[in-house]
């Protein structure tokens, strides 16, 4: 690279590493907010660590707990316990050795008997422990409506009278609204008031907790209050303007408490640790309530400004870096961008790699089960996944539209000196409409070429009615076209055409094959043949074109979705000499022919030979200018089933050639050759594994509207990636499309629905091509009529029914959840994104029972050419 190329592309490097920095720095301003107060009214006290689980009867040791109590002792002489099971009892006698005091609680639930052996337990703690100045009967019990009123009171009373210490019960500020007479049966109003769980945003948190601590006073002038628990998570679920940040927690409690210390009120800060094991009753947002976190550490700085994310400036460089490798990837050979393309390459690498780094770093901060390491080790195999496909994506824009010029341009020859042998035209057909191959036949009739055969093969065609007049019309043209009949014959297309090559002509030198619905320009030959000059050229290719692309609306779909490969991906593929050789309008030199024939393992035999041929070390050559056109597939199943084969086709190559193009062995592929192959492939293995991403997104969405309170949104980083790759693609097409194709606005959105439309199908493909080794070869029927509605809707049953499985579980989560928040919002959003490829299945099936006009294909039988 010159000198001055490589500065520029420093400068643009560096500028845009500043910028990305910049953001991770304006994102990460310091707030300034109160530090934390020297002492705190109490904190709610759970010792449970990780792996612990009350529900399990997993508790703490004494010296866990005792560890525990020190810690928080250097901030507050006072805790609030829960319940007084199993080794919980033990926390009143462990905080007497330190001077601590307690709120003891009592658990109350649905359970009598267990409520029982609590209150029992409880009132004779309370009785012999000096720490113990208050008892709370029941956390929230009438809130998640364990008990009724007259049960609690009944308790309330029955522990009021056993102990000498004031007995109250903890509920949220509300509940004690809504039950006033509650107050007869206390000694102070306990209540909780937490804004996240009332949908507030951070900013009016503070403000909201005083009011409603004024409003209870107010209520309830004669009681002591108590705010007994007051807090913040610090990750999880948003719920409305509420964010469960680490940012938020430390800005709110540093703010709270130092406005509850001086107005006087007595509080509980929820809570001194995380507790992981919460997860099951409120959600993944249960285990992120803690000051400190499950290993004892602080979460937050208790002085001095608060950031987002403290280790943002490692982050950043770490964004940094997989930029850096990104692009040295995208540029090991991108002399030929313009500073345009280099610079759009280098916004793409950033922002990917950013996103990817904030992905690592936000679930690094969740507690780990194996369920949960088990689903972001694959949500994190699928990120890095999206990323790559991202990559090649931005990559093949930037060829096609910011490059100075072509390198390997093979224009038609126009002059009438040149390289010009002998071809043999070989057409291999099954089953397809005489009248149809006699307009085929009469199209190479017209040739204007001066030495060359036709040979046709038609092979296991069973009907004589259908091969015979084709046979008839050969003999009809002459001598340069000689018929072929085999039945049985095995191999599918590529048994046929090897069938024939014996019967070539010994003095043919170029081996030329299309398409029986082929209608081939006279010049082809002329103009086309004369590359096979440079002795290293083995393939010379044409685009696969069609002259039924204006018949109907679905026709017009699939005709601009199938423009964007041989305009798009064959231009960029055959810079580097790298094309997907095509089994119509392709050309191969006859001494390679004999050498590698047609391989009959492989659905797709023209694309694996192709292969073969730069593994051999030859050449290809590739103009994007039309020389013949055939017919499209007349409904949406036949347009299916040939994708289909396209795509498994692709699967079964890799596989094969898995040693030469993964680890460049046994071949002479060059590195550019073997990216096209691999790069070329990813967006079809891309939709291959977005299948399981949707059953992923069904049972996870399931599982919201079945077990609300349990199962959140699943964390919002993991949704953008395969949001931004769906609107990345789509605005491609919609770009490339008018800059290298040259359509307008309405038929590159075409072409993106029909794109769209085959998703399923190619994900189907790919997961069959991965665990089969080969399925029956299907031809496309040509002229076949169009169906009826009802069967458009059933070739489009599989697309439909998912289709409505992620509307059912969008709408689903909508009704049972509502969309409180934005990850919410987005989730919802992601399903019914998700669904566009499936409802563009169905519209291209309608499109396809459409009534169509039927081009006439001659009103007399055809005629020889003179």
């Amino acid at each position: 690279m010159p000198a001055r190329k490589f500065g520029l592309n420093l400068v643009v490097f560096v500028a845009l590493a500043a910028l990305f920095t910049g953001f991770w720095a304006l994102y990460n301003r310091p707030v300034s907010v109160p530090d934390w107060p020297e002492s705190i009214s109490g904190f709610s006290f759970s010792p449970f660590r990780l792996n612990q689980n009350p529900q399990k009867n997993q508790f703490p040791s004494d010296d866990e707990i005792r560890s525990d109590l020190e810690l928080v002792s250097k901030n507050t002489d006072n805790i609030r316990t829960y319940s007084v099971k199993g080794s919980l009892a033990d926390i009143p006698r462990l905080a007497e050795e330190l001077g601590m005091r307690v709120s003891l609680g009592i658990w109350i639930g649905p359970d009598e008997a267990e409520n029982e052996a609590e209150i029992e337990r409880g009132i004779e703690i309370a009785n012999n422990s000096r720490s113990v100045v208050r008892v709370i009967v029941g956390n929230e019990a009438l809130f998640r409506r364990e008990v009724t009123v007259e049960q609690l009171t009944a308790y309330l009373d029955r522990v009021r009278k056993a102990v000498k210490v004031p007995v109250t019960t903890a509920e949220q500020w509300h509940i004690y609204e809504k039950y006033p007479e509650m107050a007869k049966h206390v000694d102070l109003i306990a209540a909780h008031v937490l804004p996240y769980w009332e949908y507030t945003a951070m900013n009016d948190a503070v403000p909201f907790v005083l009011e409603r601590a004024k409003e209870l006073r107010a209520k309830f002038p004669r009681k002591p209050l108590l705010l007994a628990e007051v807090g913040w998570p610090s990750n999880g679920r948003m719920r409305g303007g509420a964010d469960a940040t680490q940012a938020d927690q430390a800005i709110y409690l540093r703010t709270l408490t130092n406005a509850l210390n001086k107005r006087g009120y007595n509080y509980f800060v929820v809570e001194a640790f995380d507790q992981p094991w919460k997860v099951g009753d409120e959600g993944s947002v249960g285990a992120y309530w803690g000051v400190y976190n499950a290993q004892r550490q602080p979460k937050f700085n208790f002085d001095g400004p608060v950031v987002n994310i403290p280790q943002w400036r490692a982050l950043a460089v770490a964004s940094v870096v997989m930029a850096l490798l990104a692009l040295t990837l995208l540029m090991i050979d991108g002399s030929a961008l313009r500073q345009r393309g280099r610079t759009f390459l280098t916004v793409v690498a950033f922002a990917g790699g950013s996103v990817l780094v904030w992905i690592a770093y936000d679930y690094s901060q969740q507690y780990s089960t194996w369920f949960s390491m088990t689903v972001g080790g694959l949500l994190g195999i699928g990120a890095l996944g999206v990323f790559i496909v991202l990559l090649t994506e931005a990559h093949e824009l930037a060829e096609t539209v910011w490059v100075r010029k072509r390198r390997r341009p093979f224009d038609p020859v126009l002059t009438d000196s040149g390289y010009r042998p002998k071809v043999s035209v070989h057409v291999p057909c099954y089953n397809e409409p005489p009248e149809m191959m006699k307009k085929t036949l009469d199209a190479l009739s017209r040739l204007d070429y001066q030495d060359f055969e036709v040979l046709i093969i038609d092979n296991n065609t069973k009907d004589p009615a259908v091969w015979e007049p084709v046979r008839d019309y050969c003999e009809v043209l002459g001598p340069r076209f000689r018929f072929f009949h085999v039945a049985p014959l095995a191999g599918f297309k590529g048994g046929a055409l090897n069938y024939i090559l014996p019967h070539t002509a010994p003095d043919v030198e170029v081996v030329a094959v299309i398409d029986a619905d082929y209608c081939v320009e006279p010049n082809w030959l002329k103009q086309m043949v004369p590359h096979f000059a440079d002795p290293q050229i083995a393939v010379v290719q044409s685009p696969q074109d069609y002259h039924d692309g204006e018949e109907n609306l679905f026709k017009k779909l699939c005709y601009a979705e199938y423009k964007g490969f041989f305009h798009i991906g064959m231009v960029t593929r055959n810079d580097r000499d790298a094309i997907i050789q095509h089994g119509t309008m392709t050309m191969i030199r006859r001494t390679v022919m004999d050498e590698l024939k047609w391989a009959d393992w492989t659905i797709c035999e023209d694309a694996e030979l192709g292969l073969r041929v730069f593994e051999k070390g030859y050449s290809a050559a590739y103009s994007h200018q039309s020389f013949g056109k055939g017919v499209m597939p007349d409904t949406f199943i036949d347009y299916k089933k040939q994708r289909f084969r396209w795509a498994y086709g692709a699967i079964q190559i890799m596989k094969g050639h898995a040693r030469a193009l993964f680890q460049g062995k046994d071949s002479k592929l060059t590195l550019g050759q073997r990216y096209h192959f691999i790069a070329g492939w990813l967006p079809w293995i891309a939709d291959g594994m977005n299948i399981f991403f949707t059953v992923g997104a069904l049972l996870w969405s399931s599982a919201m509207i079945i077990v609300p309170k349990r199962v959140d949104p699943p964390l919002l980083i993991f949704a953008i990636p395969p949001l931004a790759l769906f609107f990345f693609k789509f605005g491609k097409i919609m770009f490339l499309y008018r800059r290298a194709v040259g359509v307008n606005l309405v038929r590159s959105f075409q072409a993106a629905v029909a794109g769209l439309a085959l998703s399923h199908t190619i994900a189907k493909a790919v997961l069959y091509g991965t665990f089969t080794k080969t399925i029956p070869f299907f031809r496309t029927p040509k002229m076949a009529s169009n169906h009826g509605l009802l069967v458009a809707l059933a070739e489009a049953r599989e697309e439909v029914f998912i289709m409505l499985l992620l509307w059912g579980a969008a709408l689903g989560i909508v009704l049972v959840q509502g969309v409180p928040s934005r990850d919410m919002m987005f989730w919802v959003a992601m399903l019914l994104v998700q669904s566009l490829p499936y409802l563009a299945a169905l519209v291209m099936a309608l499109l396809s029972a459409a009534p169509k006009a039927q081009e006439a294909l001659a009103a007399s039988p055809a005629t020889p050419a003179a």
